[in-house]
């Protein structure tokens, strides 16, 4: 019986941003949300998580589609898990329930273009 082999594996030129397509489901429907309204509740889900430090977190809302409640984020790849835990365990906005959907997550903004599980063929 050999010994397990242990491998490392560094990779090089690992991509600085990842970028996460999210959708903000509310409670009631007819509810209206801005841009800045959406990046106050990210960075209080931040702040609720991991305190003032979390709260400092810099991350960029690269695109708000309002009547769709979908935006585009832009964060650093080594605070992916920070800011995908705390979109996780939001759970209020304005006193009705909410949740986030993470929708799409990649290293490249191109991706985020399209989805292969919308394609219809003809």
């Amino acid at each position: 019986m050999q010994p397990a082999i242990f491998e490392r594996v560094v990779v090089k030129n690992s991509p600085v941003y990842q970028y996460m397509k999210v959708s903000l489901v509310l409670e009631h429907v007819q509810t209206k949300l801005t841009a800045v309204e959406l990046k106050h509740l990210i960075t209080t889900g931040l702040k609720s998580l991991y305190g003032e430090v979390g709260a400092a977190f810099p991350f960029d809302l690269l695109t708000f589609e309002e009547d769709t409640l979908t935006a585009v984020l832009r964060v650093y790849s080594r605070g992916l898990v920070r800011l995908w835990s705390s979109l996780t365990l939001l759970g209020f906005f304005q006193q009705q329930r909410c949740a986030f959907r993470v929708l799409q997550v990649s290293p490249y903004l191109l991706s985020l273009t399209g989805n292969s599980r919308d394609l219809t063929l003809d």
